[in-house]
């Protein structure tokens, strides 16, 4: 599948910063959907991330928000079907969303409103997420 990763923290504006690469498609297990993803957002922590030289040296894939359809399913899966329209903020400990296909844990995932695209639907996530735990978490609205 196709990804976009780095492996050194190099000025953005370098060539080698972000590099279009191939990896093998990932397969579900578990409670993980497997997503094919149509859009994804770019959030602070992907450049914080990418500061940080991976170690060792191996392709990194950024990305924490996506919105996609459901490919492929694990066998413990229970709240979602293949075909599902989805959107999520992934998991810190995984590949990131930036790539054709992302596996992510279905607990963390939520049905895309119909109401919002797909581009719409990907920048939802982390932001609401962060705007939550503003409001509620510290200052107890």
């Amino acid at each position: 599948m196709r990804a976009i990763g780095y492996t050194h923290s190099l000025p953005i504006d370098d060539p080698a910063s972000l590099v279009d690469i191939d990896l093998p498609k990932p397969e579900a297990t578990g409670r993980d959907l497997l997503v094919a993803v149509k859009a994804v957002s770019v959030n602070p922590v992907d450049a914080k991330i990418r500061m940080r030289r991976a170690d060792p040296p191996a392709w990194q894939v950024l990305g924490w928000d996506a919105a996609g359809v459901v490919e492929a399913v694990g066998p413990d899966v229970t709240g979602f079907s293949v075909g599902d329209h989805v959107f999520y903020a992934g998991a810190l400990n995984r590949p990131g969303t930036n790539a054709e296909y992302h596996l992510v844990d279905e607990r963390l995932v939520g049905t895309k409103p119909v109401s919002l695209d797909w581009a719409q639907a990907a920048a939802l996530p982390l932001t609401a997420i962060t705007a939550w735990e503003t409001l509620f978490d510290r200052l107890s609205v």
